[in-house]
Parts: C-alpha cells; sequence; structure tokens
C-alpha cells in the first residue's frame, strides 16, 4: 500500500491515532526519568496511569492471584518468578499493566511474576538492576531474560561512543554533558589560580569562549542529534552484543545459584524476523513510526536483514550452551501461534494486549511446561 508523505508532526498524531496508548509510553519516558548510580537511569517511581502503573522504586506493577505485585511489594512468605529485559520485558505497548508479560504469566501459571524490565536499558544494565535488588527474594522459581535487541541496537552507534562496557541508550548525552562539565571544571581551576596584573586580559577572552559554548549548545540540540548505522561494521557489532549479552546473562545465573532458581534466555522478537506479511495497521503503523523516528529507530537500518538474524541467533546460542543457559528464539517460536499474522506490533520491537498475551502463552507452553 501506498501511504501519503507526512511530516514529523503528522506522523507522531497518527501514531497516537492508531496506538493511543502509545502517547503515555513517550510521556512516561520523555518526562520522567530518574538519573541513578550504577543503572545510569529507571523509570519514575510512582507513576499513575491508566495505562503504566509502577512502585516506590520505578518498576512497573504486575496483577497476580494475590492483587498488584512489584520487587518492593509482594507476599514475602511465596515464591516468585522474575521477567528480566528492556522494555518490550517492560510492556511498552500494552494498554494496562495486566497485559504484560509478567501478568499473563501470572495468570496462567498461577504463581507471581515480577517485571524487571528497564525500558531502555541494555543487557549489562539489565544484570546490574537483578544484582541490586535480587536480596530481596527468599526464594525465586524461574527467571526468563527476554532480550538482545537493545544491546544489539545501540551498538549501532558511532565508535565515538564505545567505551570499556559498550553503548547504551544515553550514550550521546553523557559524553556531551559531562565533558561540559569538564570544562567547568578547568574553568574554576583557571579562575581560583593566583590573580595577577593581567588578570583583566584573561577574563575576556574566557567570557568569549563561553559565549561561545553557549551559542554552540544554542545551535544544536543534543536530544535532536540523529544517527543511523550505516557505517558499522556489521560483524563487529554482532560479536560485541552477543559477547556483551552472555556475559551479562552468566552473571544474572551466578546469582540466581543462592536461590536455586532456573535461568532461561529469550531472544526477544523483531518484527521482520518473525513474520513474512504484516497486518494492515501494523504497516500503517511502521510507516508512521519510519516518519517521526528518533535515534534509536535510526539504528534499525541493517537490523531486519534475515541473515543477521540467522547469525545473531546462532551465536547467542553457541554462548548460552557452553554457559549451560537454556536458549529459545521467540522468532521461531512466534510461528506456531496461529495469531502471528494478526495485528501484534505497534512498532517492531513492541506489542499490543494481544501480542503480549501469545509471548506469554508460548513461554509458558513452549519453554516453562
Amino acid at each position: 500500500m501506498k501511504y501519503k508523505q507526512m511530516t514529523h508532526q503528522e506522523a507522531v498524531k497518527r501514531c497516537y491515532e492508531l496506538t493511543p496508548q502509545l502517547r503515555e509510553y513517550d510521556e512516561f519516558m520523555s518526562l520522567s526519568v530518574r538519573w541513578l548510580p550504577y543503572t545510569m537511569f529507571f523509570h519514575q517511581k510512582n507513576y499513575r496511569s491508566a495505562v503504566i502503573n509502577t512502585d516506590e522504586m520505578g518498576f512497573r506493577i504486575s496483577k497476580s492471584f494475590s492483587g498488584w505485585v512489584s520487587p518492593t511489594n509482594f507476599p514475602t512468605d511465596e515464591l516468585v518468578n522474575i521477567v528480566i529485559g528492556g522494555s518490550t520485558a517492560m510492556g511498552t505497548g500494552a494498554t494496562s499493566d495486566a497485559y504484560t508479560i509478567s501478568s499473563r504469566l501470572s495468570k496462567l501459571t498461577g504463581e507471581i511474576w515480577l517485571n524487571f524490565g528497564g525500558s531502555g536499558y541494555n543487557c549489562v544494565q539489565e544484570a546490574i538492576l537483578f544484582m541490586l535488588n535480587q536480596h530481596r527474594f527468599k526464594k525465586i522459581k524461574n527467571i526468563i531474560i527476554l532480550s538482545g535487541l537493545s544491546t544489539l541496537t545501540f551498538e549501532g552507534l558511532p565508535d565515538d561512543f564505545t567505551s570499556e562496557y559498550g553503548k547504551y541508550y544515553y550514550s550521546y548525552e553523557l559524553v556531551h554533558y559531562m565533558n561540559k562539565y569538564n570544562q567547568d571544571l578547568m574553568y574554576g581551576i583557571n579562575s581560583s589560580a593566583q590573580c595577577s596584573n593581567s588578570a583583566a586580559k584573561k577574563f575576556i577572552p574566557k567570557l568569549a569562549d563561553r559565549l561561545n559554548n553557549w551559542l554552540d549548545d544554542l545551535a544544536q540540540n543534543p536530544m535532536e542529534k540523529v544517527y543511523t548505522d550505516t557505517y558499522v561494521d556489521i560483524k563487529e557489532r554482532i560479536n560485541r552484543a552477543v559477547k556483551m549479552t552472555v556475559e551479562s546473562a552468566v552473571q544474572i545465573k551466578q546469582l540466581a545459584k543462592k536461590h536455586d532458581a532456573k535461568v532461561y534466555y529469550i531472544l526477544q522478537p523483531l518484527s521482520l524476523w518473525s513474520k513474512e506479511q504484516f497486518h494492515k495497521e501494523e504497516e500503517a503503523m511502521f510507516y508512521a513510526v519510519k516518519a517521526c523516528a528518533n535515534k534509536f529507530w535510526q539504528l534499525f537500518d541493517h537490523l531486519c536483514a534475515l541473515d543477521l538474524h540467522k547469525k545473531y541467533s546462532s551465536q547467542l546460542e553457541a554462548g548460552c550452551q557452553k554457559e549451560n543457559i537454556p536458549y529459545y528464539d521467540m522468532n521461531f517460536l512466534m510461528r506456531l501461534s496461529p495469531k502471528l499474522y494478526d495485528n501484534i506490533y505497534i512498532d517492531h520491537l513492541h506489542f499490543n494486549n494481544l501480542g503480549y498475551e501469545e509471548l506469554g502463552r508460548l513461554i509458558y507452553e513452549q519453554i516453562l511446561n
């Protein structure tokens, strides 16, 4: 189907027409990010809306047989299960907390499932979040890691943002603003130096430098910086993502040992990896998303190739098998679903209620049983 060309504003409006709950998720992430040690950022705590609600630490709540539960609010005498991952694990796209994967698994198993999804997280941040909070639980039965695509996506950022610990959602912003902090430190050091009779001569150039920096800031909003993955070596990108992902899964497995918990790794689904034909509403949504793509979606140029999926999944599987971590590819499991060709995707990574219901059912029937 041929779609009319849209401005950015028209595309955003169209996205909200097709998926009204998406407006709530956009506001949730753009207005409510908290900056934290170790994980860098997390969701706003005690967030309240008809679509998404978080607890006193920012974890999304889940519906269970004992009511609404979260990592900070659950029956301590009950064993728990945990879903770890990024925004898909968190449930972006669901119309309420009752339709996330953790909530659907709670309904299917009759057990408590807690939502450890961190929107925008890479695999290392996912592991750190679990490390910082695993002491809260007496007994963990199952840990599902539903992940893999955020890390692969972020590794498409320019090599200028490569660090010893990988790339992450706010790679550009951190470098941009912390470099300015370093400049302020140097300005403070220079300002506190012993004054001389030429102090006035030194002051004017410094003032001019700071004015120029301020004008540069006005000219370039870091939030509007756009990147693509066109020039990133795809083989290197896969290798880095696989290494980080498997290492993070191993760390989670090590931490889970004291709970005697079973750990499963599931490669999360990507639209073009999981189905060959799309519902007309999915296609309309994909077009609208592309027309107003943020920097995250700009890094998707190479990711939709089927040969990349095969390489990435096979390397992840080999890495997990080496570490005795059961591995599943949800892109293959979804082909068992009678709902596959219904309208289930709201963008290339996230689902509507029907999609999350199917993910939960497939995990329950194909992995847990």
